[in-house]
């Protein structure tokens, strides 16, 4: 053998029982989560309470750093940009990972390539909702009337390129309506102009709307998710109406792709297990959310690349252009 040769083989053993240490003594200091989302709301204290039962079971700190701005790109960015030590994971949103990949034309990452899935966190589903003075209370009698008066219907959405718009759009292509879309910079105002009548319809997550719905001042007429929700067993799914569609806000635990398979068969083993207990599933109820458990790490792969496909296919139907 040349001594090149030599010399490349010893590295390599060299560098792989490294890593095979390190997983060994993984962690021997502080953790990092990053989230591309702004301190604050269900989401982040989803997060924080995750962090901190992790943290109890491996003996290390977990320092949860928000990194919000640039539509996810700058907490996703620096998270993609980690050492692939197992001490830096990213705390991602449906968004960042499989909606923004189709929705702008260049991102300094892809998603896909710089993470490793590691394991399910939570998901909250999405309702359909319109001011009672609609004369309609499922989501066929909102299409029948929606074609009927064209021009009477308007939908507050988040922007075209965000969860709300994205599902408005496809549901008037899905339905062969044409609700208009009014656009917010800020969904608390999308909120009041729907409370007030201004505008009749608005995509909203369940705990946003649940209290409007039991002041009446919202009705539900369907959720976004594959299938009814506990919460409102007689609001019916979309899928109802058109098979298939299942789409809701999630967030998963990755990390930056390369982080030794040990250290992620742990935390994932770990993350199972916190978010199976009985009082983390009844906290997460509390505020509208729920949670599988962690699932396996296969398991979360193939969820995030069939949402990947499904939000890849529902931007093309929809004809929407990058940016």
């Amino acid at each position: 053998m040349a001594a090149t040769s030599r010399l490349l083989l010893a590295a390599a053993l060299v560098a792989c029982m490294g890593l095979g240490a390190n997983a060994q003594t993984w962690p021997d200091r502080p953790v990092k989560f990053i989230s591309s989302q702004a301190a604050g709301g269900g989401t982040d204290m989803i997060g924080r309470m995750v962090a901190d039962q992790l943290s109890a079971k491996i003996g290390q700190p977990i320092v949860y750093e928000n990194r919000p701005g640039g539509g996810n790109v700058i907490g996703t960015q620096a998270a993609a940009r980690s050492a692939p030590d197992g001490y830096t994971f990213f705390y991602a949103s449906a968004a960042a990972i499989v909606t923004d990949p189709h929705t702008y034309k260049t991102l300094p990452y892809d998603p896909m390539k710089a993470f490793d899935p590691v394991s399910n966190i939570a998901e909250v589903s999405f309702m359909i909702l319109a001011h009672p003075d609609v004369p309609a209370k499922t989501l066929p009698e909102l299409i029948a009337y929606a074609k009927a008066n064209p021009d009477k219907l308007q939908i507050a959405t988040d922007g075209p390129r965000r969860f709300s718009g994205l599902i408005a759009a496809w549901v008037n292509k899905l339905a062969g309506t044409s609700i208009g879309y009014v656009p917010y910079v800020q969904m608390t105002q999308g909120v009041q102009d729907v409370l007030t009548g201004r505008v009749q319809l608005i995509i909203l997550a369940i705990p946003a709307a649940r209290g409007h719905i039991a002041a009446g001042k919202l009705v539900p007429l369907a959720v976004t998710s594959g299938k009814r929700q506990e919460a409102y067993p007689n609001v019916p799914a979309v899928a109802e109406t058109f098979p298939g569609f299942d789409f809701a806000g999630w967030w998963i635990l990755a990390a930056p792709a390369g982080v030794p398979a040990a250290i992620q068969q742990r935390v994932n083993r770990e993350l199972d297990t916190i978010l199976k207990a009985p009082e983390l599933v009844g906290k997460l109820r509390n505020i509208g959310f729920r949670s599988r458990g962690g699932g396996t790490i296969q398991e979360t792969k193939d969820y995030v690349a069939t949402q990947y496909a499904a939000w890849g296919k529902l931007v093309k139907e929809i004809g929407l252009q990058p940016e």
